[in-house]
C-alpha cells in the first residue's frame, strides 16, 4: 500500500521537485541564520507566499518554522502557551546581506499543529489553503524531517483537491476548480483580497495546478473523467455528497472568520519584532523613516497611537 511519503507517487514526485527547487542564495542564508538563532533547532523552514512564487527578495518574505514541540518554540512560557491555544505565534526578523536588507514575517508551529491543520477534518483552513500553493523547503534538519514535512505538504494538497471537487462545478477546467476553492478560502479567512486574486495565483502556473489536482484526486480516491476533446474534468461523486460538503463548509467558514479575528487580536500582544515591522511598513508607504525611542520599542502597545499619528503626518506631508 502506498504511503503518503512514498517518493515514487506521482503527487510526491511533483512536490519533491517543487520543495527542493532553487531559491536565491540570500534567502537560503537568511533561513539558516534564522534556524541558528533559536535555542532549540527547528525541524524545517518553509518559504511560501507571493515572494516565493516570484522568487524575489525585495518584499516581505513569508517563512513557516516548524518545531518538534511547543516547549522548543522561542519566547517565555506565556508565549508558548499562546501558541498552544491559538497557533501560530508570529515574529519579525531582518538580515543585512549583499543584496540589501531582507525582511521576514515568521510563523511558528509544532509539527503536530502543522499536521492537524493539513487534514480534511480540520476546521482551520489557513494551513492547507496556503501549502497547496508553491512552497520551498529552504532549510531542513535532515532526511527524516524532510520526509515529515513532505508528508504534511502532501496532505495539504490532497485536502485542497478534495474540497475543490466538493465545492467546485460538476465539470470544469482544473483552473476553474482551484479558482472556486481559493475564492471560498479567502472568504472563510476574512482576508481582504482583490477580486482577481485567485486569477493571479493561478496565472502562468496552470500546468502545475492541473497536474496536482489530478494526482491528488487519484490519491484521495476521487474518480474523475476528462470530457472528450476538451480540458474539462468531471469528478464522479456520490449523490448528495456535494450538498453535505457545502453544509460542512458553512461551519468551517463561520469558525474561520472568528478564528482569524482572534488571531489579529493575539498578534497585537505577541508579535515579536512588531515595531520593526510597523516601521518598515511606514517607510515603504511614505518613503520616509521614523525613529523610535527605547520606551516605544519596549512598550509597542502604549506607543502605537503616537506611531500611527506620526504615520498620518508623514502621509499627509508626502501627498
Amino acid at each position: 500500500m502506498m504511503t503518503r511519503t512514498d517518493p515514487s507517487s506521482c503527487l510526491n514526485r511533483l512536490l519533491i521537485s517543487e520543495l527542493t527547487s532553487r531559491v536565491e542564495p540570500a534567502i537560503s542564508d537568511f533561513a539558516r541564520e534564522i534556524a541558528d538563532s533559536f535555542s532549540v533547532q527547528p525541524l524545517a523552514i518553509l518559504f511560501y507566499g507571493s515572494q516565493s512564487r516570484a522568487l524575489q527578495t525585495d518584499g516581505l518574505l513569508d517563512f513557516y518554522v516548524i518545531f518538534v514541540q511547543a516547549e522548543d518554540l522561542p519566547g517565555n512560557r506565556e508565549l508558548q502557551a499562546a501558541n498552544r491555544i491559538l497557533p501560530p505565534n508570529v515574529i519579525y526578523r531582518e538580515s543585512q546581506t549583499e543584496r540589501g536588507k531582507l525582511r521576514a514575517k515568521i510563523a511558528l508551529l509544532t509539527l503536530a499543529q502543522f499536521q492537524q491543520r493539513a487534514t480534511f477534518q480540520a476546521l482551520d483552513t489557513t494551513i492547507w489553503a496556503r501549502f497547496c500553493q508553491p512552497v520551498r523547503m529552504v532549510w531542513v534538519q535532515g532526511p527524516r524531517a524532510a520526509d515529515a514535512l513532505l508528508g504534511v505538504v502532501h496532505d495539504c494538497v490532497v485536502t485542497a483537491a478534495e474540497w475543490a471537487a466538493l465545492l467546485g462545478p460538476s465539470q470544469g477546467t482544473a483552473v476553474e476548480f482551484w479558482h472556486h476553492l481559493f475564492k471560498r478560502t479567502y472568504a472563510a479567512e476574512l482576508r481582504v483580497e482583490k477580486q482577481n486574486r485567485s486569477t493571479k495565483l493561478l496565472q502562468g502556473r496552470e500546468g502545475r495546478y492541473k497536474a496536482l489536482l489530478e494526482a491528488a484526486w487519484v490519491e484521495a480516491g476521487i474518480p474523475y473523467r476528462t470530457l472528450e476533446g476538451t480540458p474539462r474534468l468531471s469528478p464522479q461523486l456520490p449523490a448528495g455528497l456535494k450538498e453535505k460538503a457545502v453544509r460542512r463548509w458553512e461551519k468551517i467558514s463561520r469558525y474561520g472568520k472568528g478564528l482569524n479575528f482572534l488571531r489579529l487580536l493575539k498578534a497585537a500582544f505577541t508579535f515579536e519584532g512588531g515595531v520593526d515591522y510597523l516601521l518598515w511598513k511606514i517607510e515603504r508607504h511614505t518613503g520616509q523613516a521614523i525613529t523610535v525611542s527605547a520606551f516605544e520599542r519596549k512598550h509597542p502597545l502604549l506607543a502605537l497611537p503616537m506611531l500611527l499619528w506620526r504615520f498620518r503626518k508623514l502621509r499627509h506631508s508626502a501627498g
